[in-house]
C-alpha cells in the first residue's frame, strides 16, 4: 500500500512538471510574449525559486537592449548579473504574512542568436531562508512583477524534497503572476542514536561497574 501511494505522488510530481515544462514550450513561440516560468520549492527552513525567462521573437531585440547595457553588442558577465538582480528585485515571497528576501544564486544565459529566435531561456536560481514557524498549516505567497506589460507567467510548487513539509493546495490569480501555497509542516522525526554511541555508552557503563567492584585483598 505503501508504494502505491508512493508511485501515485512521483507520478503526480512528473506529471505537475511535464505540464509546466509543456505551457512554458508552447508559450514560448509566440512573437510578442515574454514567458517566465517559475517553479517554487518548499523545504522547512528555505524557500528555492527557479525562473525560466523566454522572449518571443517580436520581443527579443528589446530584452537584450534591456542587459546590454553599455549598447556595446555583447552581454558582459555584469550586465548579465545586474539583470539578473534587477528581476529579483521584482519578486515578492512571504511566509504567512511576512516579507522574506530572496537572494540571487546560480544563472544561465543563452546566445544572443538564441534569444532572437525565440528559443534562447533566461535561468535564474534564488532561495531565502525561512523564518522558524511552528508544525502546521502555513501559507506561501509568490509574486512576479517583473515586465508586466509584455509577459506572460507561469508559477507552480514543486513537490518537497523533505518529507517534513506537504504542499496541501495552490491558488493563483488569472494572469498567474502570483500564487499562494498552502502547505503542512511537521516536526522532524527523532534520529535513532548512532551504533558507534551506543556502543560507546555500554562500554563506559561496563568499565564503570567494574571500578566500582570493591577489590579483594590478596592473602
Amino acid at each position: 500500500m505503501r508504494n502505491s501511494r508512493g508511485s501515485s505522488r512521483a507520478a503526480g510530481a512528473l506529471a505537475l512538471v511535464l505540464t509546466v515544462f509543456g505551457a512554458a514550450h508552447v508559450s514560448a513561440h509566440r512573437r510578442d510574449e515574454y514567458l517566465q516560468a517559475a517553479r517554487i520549492g518548499i523545504d522547512p527552513g528555505r524557500v528555492e525559486v527557479e525562473l525560466d525567462l523566454t522572449p518571443g521573437i517580436a520581443l527579443a531585440d528589446a530584452v537584450i537592449l534591456d542587459i546590454d547595457r553599455n549598447r556595446d553588442g555583447s552581454l558582459s558577465a555584469e550586465e548579465q548579473q545586474a539583470y539578473a538582480s534587477q528581476v529579483v528585485s521584482a519578486l515578492t515571497l512571504e511566509i504567512d504574512g511576512t516579507p522574506v528576501r530572496a537572494q540571487l544564486g546560480a544563472v544561465t544565459y543563452p546566445g544572443a542568436d538564441a534569444m532572437r529566435r525565440g528559443e534562447g531561456t533566461i535561468r535564474l536560481h534564488s532561495s531565502a531562508p525561512l523564518p522558524r514557524v511552528s508544525s502546521g498549516f502555513h501559507q506561501l505567497l509568490f509574486r512576479n512583477r517583473h515586465h508586466p506589460d509584455r509577459s506572460v507567467y507561469l508559477a507552480n510548487a514543486l513537490v518537497p524534497r523533505s518529507q517534513e513539509v506537504s504542499v496541501t493546495a495552490q491558488r493563483r490569480d488569472v494572469e498567474q503572476t502570483e500564487v499562494t501555497i498552502d502547505y503542512v509542516l511537521r516536526a522532524a522525526p527523532a534520529r535513532p542514536a548512532a551504533a558507534w554511541l551506543v556502543g560507546g555508552l555500554a562500554a563506559a557503563t561496563a568499565l564503570s561497574a567494574l571500578l566500582m567492584r570493591p577489590l579483594r585483598s590478596v592473602r
